[in-house]
């Protein structure tokens, strides 16, 4: 019998013990051997729950029982969610987790101290939900060098996007809307601002190529100041504005990584993502490129990763698994963002300047906007400066 333990009980930790309760019987079969809830650690009661009796509010029960030998954490947050995940790693106790903030942050550090104590650190749900990428990055993909990565890899902004874009609704109506329907926090600023989705692409590109860079130092931008003009002239050019994940493992090893709207071809499949969807294509030198779509978030959607997981740490314990090493990237190992070049579109209130003549433009309302050619952000830092108030925005094209 295995004993399993879930570090709170909201929505994902809720739906990871309705997905271990309703599909028991398969898991089990699947499994080979039995397994059961042992304790829910939460601060709150839940008289109502069928799982009322197993709820606990002091964590040392968990770490300090033997029995315990796979720990879910669902909390959030940082603190005290990384504090607990050492404990119970340093236990010996393996840990799958939903929380990408920890394991975007301590995630080099919690993989070495599972490798140590004979323990496994798991985070299929920490990115992109329901959607199966990491493991398929650990495992199916080992034969390849990693290259490029590019995610939409947050459901509330792309929401947002689809909905300016398909209905003409404003970035604050789309926001509003996200918010009654459940797809957006209360305070939303983790999502719209990009830093979710910059802790997303802090793993991925740690699983490419081993350096975990630290999410805070990565170049951010949200989607705030998009307006329904600028989507809709990117539209005139043949391009839709999704919240980009970026990153890249260059010919001189060091890795590139930001977060900010772009211009994506309709002839690129993330054009066709869209709502609460996520999707992410990987290109690798070997197989080329690989896309995984599916939700991004949701209750059962991610609780359904943090099953697997859980399976998983049954199932292939330490001394059988492909262990996880990644170092702390340095700054001598990542790229310099201001010599990062693409081709823009900049958007001019009134007319085009003289320097731009010549190239493509489209208009809508009092904006007109002018495709350039390759510039790198140096450059775009310059157009800003010289022109001001009269470039009302500018993006970057994938």
């Amino acid at each position: 019998m295995v004993e399993i333990a879930i570090l709170g009980f909201g929505v994902v930790g809720s739906g990871t013990a309705e997905v271990l309760t309703e599909n028991k019987a398969l898991i089990e079969e699947r499994l080979g051997c039995e397994y059961h809830i042992r304790y829910i650690l939460d601060l709150r009661e839940f008289p109502d729950s069928p799982f009322a009796s197993r709820i606990v509010h002091d964590f040392n029960v968990i770490l300090n029982d033997p029995e315990v030998s796979v720990v879910a954490e669902m909390m959030g947050g940082a603190h005290p969610a990384y504090d607990f995940t050492k404990a119970c790693l340093e236990a010996g106790k393996s840990v799958v987790t939903s929380n990408k903030e920890v394991v975007s942050t301590f995630g080099d550090e919690l993989c070495r101290i599972a490798r140590e104590h004979g323990a496994r650190y798991l985070f299929e749900a920490s990115v992109g939900g329901g959607i199966p990428v990491i493991r398929p990055m650990i495992n199916d993909l080992c034969s390849n060098r990693i290259r490029r990565i590019s995610g939409i890899l947050n459901g509330t902004t792309n929401y947002i996007l689809t909905s300016m874009r398909d209905a003409g609704t404003s970035f604050a109506d789309a926001l509003h809307e996200a918010q009654r329907r459940g797809y957006a926090e209360a305070n939303p600023a983790a999502d719209i601002n990009g830093i979710d989705s910059a802790r997303k692409i802090a793993i991925l590109a740690a699983l490419a190529t081993g350096k975990l860079a630290d999410p805070t130092t990565i170049h951010t931008e949200g989607i705030s100041a998009i307006t329904t003009d600028d989507v809709n002239l990117a539209g005139m050019f043949g391009y839709t504005v999704k919240l980009i994940a970026y990153a890249e493992a260059l010919e001189d090893d060091r890795l590139l990584t930001f977060v900010a709207p772009r211009l994506v071809p309709l002839s690129n499949p993330l054009s066709r993502i869209d709502d609460v969807f996520n999707g992410i294509l990987i290109c690798a030198n070997m197989v080329g490129e690989v896309m995984f779509y599916g939700p991004g978030a949701g209750k059962l959607p991610t609780a359904s990763a943090v099953v697997a997981d859980i399976i998983d740490a049954i199932m292939n314990p330490a001394e059988k698994a492909k262990p996880i090493v990644w170092t702390r990237a340095q700054a001598r190992e990542l790229a310099d963002f201001s010599a990062y070049s693409c081709r823009r579109m900049l958007v001019f209130h009134g007319e085009v300047p003289t320097e731009f003549s010549g190239f493509e433009t489209r208009r809508s309302g009092d904006s007109i906007a002018v495709l350039t050619d390759a510039a790198t952000e140096e450059q775009a830092d310059g157009w800003n400066q010289t022109y001001g108030d009269a470039l009302l925005s500018a993006y970057r094209v994938l």
